[in-house]
């Protein structure tokens, strides 16, 4: 057991939580057993929760381990503004691999505003984490960090590289990788964009809309709320951070806050198609589309912190089970 790395995740998330308490940020408490709104965009790595083998223990509904705890976070920003939550995300990852796990930790913000200001918040967020580590006098004792790791992080910008997903495309063909417009962005060549582009930290910006007809089926998913960009048709306001060594570990975007329009991108997308071949339906986001329609329409945006990936890149390890405590996955559970 690494107590080195014990540390550095209890400091760098001391870090995380002085800078959003300093742009007033509230935490918040999300429940991690959940209905399906509880997901992420993809519901077939849901853990499923039963008790004595019965799957609708909970008053005939099914539920689940949490993934994500933005949808509780988005009903709070009309009364609460800006907010966020630290806890467990559980996936059933089919891989086991040096890139992920079946559980780690997440810090998940929303705020009352526009998708540039996210982008500050994100940047702000990291860059105080990687500086708070840089600047400790301890750091090379306590955490173990070799004075080239710490050069590194002091020299984190405070304002990331933005590129949008076709500069991005466009930039892997340049670079000789056989990858179309429309199709996701491997970890792999996620590592030859941070390279290119000066091993910092990169954002790739506004994804294709998976509800935008194109004429073509898109294999990049994502959220069904994030909100469509009004001056790109066919893209989305959404982006990635992606970090060396980690790769991506900020997903980001802005949201969908009319309730009818909420529940028609719910309905056409992917994750609802199998929500219902899972037997379940729009009642698991009633309670959300509700608390949309009593609030009324609050333009907002978030993202979640995938801490295992930033402590990877703080470290400078090259797999994520260098950073996390007690790692897991489909072949080690403890």
């Amino acid at each position: 057991m690494n107590t080195k790395v014990i540390k550095l995740t209890d400091f760098v998330l001391a870090a995380a939580r002085r800078y959003l308490k300093a742009n007033c940020y509230t935490e918040v408490v999300v429940p991690r057993v959940v209905r399906a709104s509880g997901a992420c965009e993809n519901i077939n790595t849901l853990f499923e929760v039963s008790f004595n083998n019965d799957l609708k223990w909970f008053n005939g509904k099914r539920a689940y381990l949490a993934q994500t705890g933005q949808l509780y976070l988005e009903a709070l920003v009309p009364k609460l503004n800006n907010v966020y939550c630290v806890g467990p995300s559980f996936r059933a990852e089919p891989k086991a691999d040096a890139r992920h796990l079946t559980e780690f930790l997440m810090i998940e913000i929303e705020h009352p505003g526009g998708f540039d200001k996210l982008l500050k918040y994100i940047e702000g967020a990291v860059a105080a984490m990687a500086h708070s580590v840089a600047g400790y006098e301890s750091t090379a004792e306590e955490f173990g960090l070799s004075a080239d790791t710490l050069h590194r992080l002091s020299s984190c910008p405070d304002v990331f590289t933005k590129i949008t997903y076709d500069e991005a495309i466009g930039t892997l063909q340049e670079l000789g990788e056989a990858v179309g417009w429309g199709d996701d962005i491997s970890s792999t060549q996620e590592k030859k964009l941070v390279e290119f582009y000066g091993n910092q930290p990169l954002f790739i910006t506004r994804f294709p809309d998976p509800m935008y007809d194109f004429g073509k089926d898109v294999a990049v998913e994502k959220f069904f709320n994030m909100l469509p960009d009004k001056e790109t048709p066919g893209r989305v306001l959404s982006a990635d951070l992606i970090l060396p060594f980690g790769g991506e570990a900020v997903g980001s975007a802005a949201r969908v806050h009319q309730a009818d329009v909420l529940v028609a991108r719910l309905k056409n997308s992917r994750m609802f198609q199998r929500l219902v071949e899972r037997g379940g339906g729009l009642e698991d986001f009633d309670w959300y589309i509700n608390q949309v329609k009593a609030n009324g329409a609050v333009p907002h945006a978030g993202c979640g912190f995938g801490m295992a990936r930033i402590i990877q890149w703080l470290l400078g390890a090259e797999t994520i089970q260098q950073a996390v405590t007690f790692p897991a996955n489909r072949e080690n559970l403890i």
